[in-house]
């Protein structure tokens, strides 16, 4: 037991606080912003939850940001216990609950939308926990990370947390130049030891083998000659390996005591069949006591399904494998299926999880035991090898700490599994973090209609992928900002003052700020080239009045999205007004809908003669974007509008029942969170259109759609 003394009183835990937990906290208690770098289930929340009790004691407020709303609603419900329902709300794109507490679990997104409109709810800030930071390499969603850190007020500090970053000193260094005092707190070791393993049939042996991937701090010897035969082009040493079956590895798991397990398959289609073949394939995995628990544990999140919902999702065979301890775990299940798969497995009664690598983003679901089934992936164009950042992403939920002495990571053989590749991943630890940042047109615009031209470039000069392409520019965007404060001060008091020394002191801050203003001129700064590019987009397509904001440009910058200007040019442009809800919800799907890679695209159905009129209006808009994009860009940047989802979102709105809705091969996950996306974006379209009879009709459409499964959440009795 340890209870460190801290801000807020006494914080007791059932375990001894390791080095790096009391590093960050006592970092904490003097203020300072820390970066926090630790393995996957080392307790890095510990320190979250420290900050969030400092900023109660201190009479401030303290913001939780994650990057995905599962992780959110998971954050939220574990603040609940400890702090009260009272105490803590929740602000995702779905949920507002107690949205003035003075702790908000919120994504990202929300937070930085809140800066950008310039929030009274941000004036008491005093800590924003920023978990799973490594998402600043997320292609589309990085920036907003960059951008939180970046724009927050000057007073609040931040808790960042992740568990892939192995260039700490850099990053630390960034926020460093931005925020003031931050400390780096590392830990490279993992609570519970990890063992791993490579698992094949050996035709000699009637159990399956596992082989360990290093002897001491070596590879396997045994494995490296298993290479060499195979480059040599000769069995190995007589005996042939070969791919062990999904049941047989569970059975094996099971024998060993290695169970629960987390079993990745790169394949929605390959966990659902493989949770359906262990279910049938009799093994006993749950007991009749633990039967009935989980029968308890499902039934809240289920409890709001109606019958002909459960018939259109499959309930009945989905919970027959969960009752035997199996599951599958992805994107495509139905939310409430995946919530109580989560609960269920955090209590350790599913003994075999099934899952798609989305399950590594940060959901608390600790195993004895992670078993890699291929060591590539589909990336749409061929199959690449695993990174070691995802391999360790993956196998960081292997051993659950004050529960397992030991962690097993199992790669399953197959016949182009080269050894040394598993050693290689296995042994890398250098995971560096790049910076995806990158200006969007709706940042261009809260740009503009914040700052000055020379501000809004020098955002810019201190992005993170600034700082990593050319650290001095950061440097001096940071003195050069300093300069005009300090210069704006020495104005005022030379003109209250009138003195000599005054006017001496006034002039060499004007030379400083001219002698910076002339070094970042020579430093090469893609990034303002292409927000200027943007800039020139917007100025050609009649968003902005020299560095003003057209009535359009303030539409856009409440739109957030990737497709934020095409949407605002079709707001702008009446394709929403004067259509009824189910045809306004079938339009906003055209903007939201992304086809899976790999799916073939299908030719749109449109319910209403006028709809597709209103789709040809939306797809002429895109393409005179596209042309202006192609002459400023040089490139088409707005992705094409797609109907795929047209016809389920106006069926959807109409109150037709799932059952008539789901068609072909949409799953109920994917329907769900298409339908999410359109209440999403239909919300800032009631916000932000100019006409208040699309606004009332975006409304509804965000009222009508949020129903039935869309809106089946544990949390909504939580709140």
């Amino acid at each position: 037991m340890n209870s460190p003394g801290a801000a807020g009183g006494e914080l007791t835990y059932p375990f001894e606080l390791d080095l790096f937990q009391r590093e960050a906290i006592e970092a904490i208690d003097r203020g300072c912003s820390v970066l926090v770098a630790a393995p996957t289930g080392a307790g890095k929340t510990v320190v979250a939850e420290h900050a969030v009790r400092a900023a109660l004691a201190g009479g401030k407020r303290a913001f939780y940001t994650a990057p995905i709303k599962a992780l959110s609603n998971q954050k939220y419900a574990d603040l609940v216990l400890e702090h009260g329902g009272d105490v803590v709300g929740l602000l995702t794109g779905d949920n507002a609950i107690n949205p003035s507490a003075p702790v908000v679990v919120m994504t990202t997104e929300v937070l930085r939308n809140m800066i950008y409109a310039d929030s009274p709810d941000l004036g008491d800030l005093g800590w924003v926990i920023l978990d799973e930071v490594h998402y600043l390499q997320d292609p589309y969603r990085g920036p907003v990370w960059e951008e939180v850190i970046i724009h927050a007020p000057p007073a609040v500090r931040f808790v960042c947390l992740s568990a892939t970053v192995s260039n700490v000193a850099e990053i630390c260094a960034w926020i460093g130049e931005l925020r003031g005092s931050v400390q780096a707190v590392t830990e490279t070791q993992r609570p519970v030891s990890l063992d791993s393993l490579v698992c094949f049939g050996d035709n000699e042996r009637t159990n399956l083998r596992f082989l360990p991937v290093f002897v001491g701090d070596r590879p396997n010897p045994e494995g490296e000659r298993r290479d060499r035969d195979r480059r040599r082009r000769r069995g190995s040493g007589g005996r042939r390996w070969r791919a062990p079956e999904r049941t047989t590895v569970i059975a094996a798991l099971a024998r060993r005591r290695m169970l629960p397990a987390i079993y990745f398959i790169f394949s929605r289609a390959g966990c659902d069949d493989a949770a359906r073949t262990l279910a049938g394939a009799g093994l006993e995995l749950t007991s009749p006591a633990e039967r009935d628990l989980i029968g308890q544990t499902v039934e809240p999140y289920v409890a709001s399904l109606g019958r002909s919902d459960r018939r259109a999702v499959g309930y009945e065979a989905w919970s027959a494998q969960i009752l035997n301890g199996v599951a599958a775990h992805h994107a495509g299940m139905l939310p409430p299926f995946k919530e109580a798969t989560e609960a269920c497995f955090r209590r350790g009664l599913i003994k075999a999880v099934f899952a798609t690598e989305t399950l590594s983003l940060g959901i608390n679901m600790p195993a004895r035991t992670v078993v890699i089934e291929r060591l590539t992936k589909f990336s749409g164009e061929g199959h690449e090898l695993l990174t070691p950042l995802s391999y360790t992403q993956l196998t960081g939920r292997a051993g659950r700490r004050g529960i397992d002495d030991q962690g097993y990571a199992v790669v399953l053989w197959a016949p182009r599994l080269r050894f040394g590749d598993v050693a290689g991943l296995a042994g890398n630890r250098t995971f560096t973090l790049l910076s995806a940042f990158r200006p969007t047109y709706n940042m261009v615009v809260n740009l503009i209609a914040r700052l000055s031209p020379e501000e809004a470039r020098s955002v810019l000069g201190r992005s993170l992928a600034q700082y990593q392409a050319d650290r001095e520019v950061v440097v001096l965007e940071r003195q050069l900002q300093e300069g005009r404060r300090s210069l704006a001060e020495l104005n005022a008091a030379a003109r209250r003052r009138g003195s000599a020394d005054a006017q001496r002191r006034l002039r060499r801050a004007a030379r400083r700020v001219e002698d910076l203003r002339n070094k970042l001129q020579t430093k090469k700064d893609t990034l303002a080239t292409e927000f200027d590019e943007l800039t020139e987009v917007l100025r050609r397509r009649g968003h902005l009045d020299g560095w003003e904001l057209a009535p359009s440009g303030r539409v856009l910058a409440g739109i957030y999205h990737e497709s934020d200007l095409l949407i605002t040019e079709a707001v702008m442009a009446g394709h929403f007004d004067g259509l009824d809800e189910p045809s306004c919800a079938a339009l906003l799907a055209c903007c939201t809908y992304e086809p899976r890679g790999g799916d073939v695209p299908v030719e749109p159905h449109w319910p209403a003669a006028p709809l597709r009129r209103r789709w040809e209006r939306l797809s002429e808009t895109h393409g005179s974007l596209a042309a202006t994009e192609a002459a400023c860009l040089g490139r088409p940047r707005t992705r094409t509008p797609d109907g795929g989802f047209a016809a389920a979102a106006y069926a959807w709105a109409n109150g037709i029942p799932l059952a008539g809705v789901l068609e072909g091969d949409t799953t109920p996950g994917d329907f769900v969170r298409n339908v999410k996306l359109v209440c999403d974006l239909a919300r800032q379209v009631a916000r932000t259109a100019p006409e208040s009879a699309t606004r009332a009709a975006a409304a509804a459409v965000a009222d009508a759609m949020f129903r039935g499964v869309v809106a089946s959440s544990v949390l909504d009795t939580a709140g």
